[in-house]
């Protein structure tokens, strides 16, 4: 009869498709559960939505079908708690596990981290399908904005019809 330990085993090589690092050793694995030739297994997704869902489902159940003695695999999705999501995000930035209660700008963790970056780097998007609305008005004075409260800033200007923000910023000559 399979064990757990093997059924664990055998979903070690299985990735996360976005992370590209196993299931086990980021702790999505919540449960195993072994009734005769069927197995049970419970995974915890970093996110509600994940888009990668159905692939994860598939390679978890490949795994654990082609052990012997299983001819069924029973996969469970669930969703990781913010916890759960802040320790891991902090585990693949190389912090250890109480290092995500704040980030450095004093801002409780919780708030849904993104574990590709640090919990330090924001993305804002202005966009508009009209033109002349404000698009680099509002997006350089936000960033001189943020600029001014000691934020490091990266703008781009996008604009395939001509980009503005160089000249809004006082910038005339291309960085060096």
């Amino acid at each position: 009869m399979t064990t757990e330990a093997e059924v664990l085993e055998a979903l070690r090589p299985v990735e996360d498709p976005e992370l590209h690092r196993s299931i086990v050793d980021l702790d999505m694995v919540k449960s195993i559960a072994i009734a005769g030739d069927t197995v049970a297994v419970t995974v915890a997704l970093t996110v509600a939505g994940c888009p990668l869902r159905a692939e994860i489902e598939r390679r978890v159940a490949g795994a654990v079908t082609a052990l012997d003695g299983v001819e069924r695999a029973e996969v469970t999705l669930t969703v990781m708690t913010d916890e759960e999501r802040a320790a891991l995000a902090a585990s693949l930035r190389g912090e250890p596990a109480h290092a995500h209660a704040h980030d450095d700008s004093g801002e409780a963790a919780g708030q849904r981290p993104n574990p590709f970056t640090d919990n330090r780097t924001r993305v804002i998007a202005i966009a508009s399908g009209k033109g002349g609305v404000g698009k680099s008005s509002i997006s350089a004075n936000l960033a001189v904005a943020l600029a001014r409260r000691g934020r490091s800033v990266a703008a781009v200007d996008a604009d395939v019809w001509g980009f503005s923000m160089p000249r809004m910023l006082g910038i005339d000559h291309p960085r060096p």
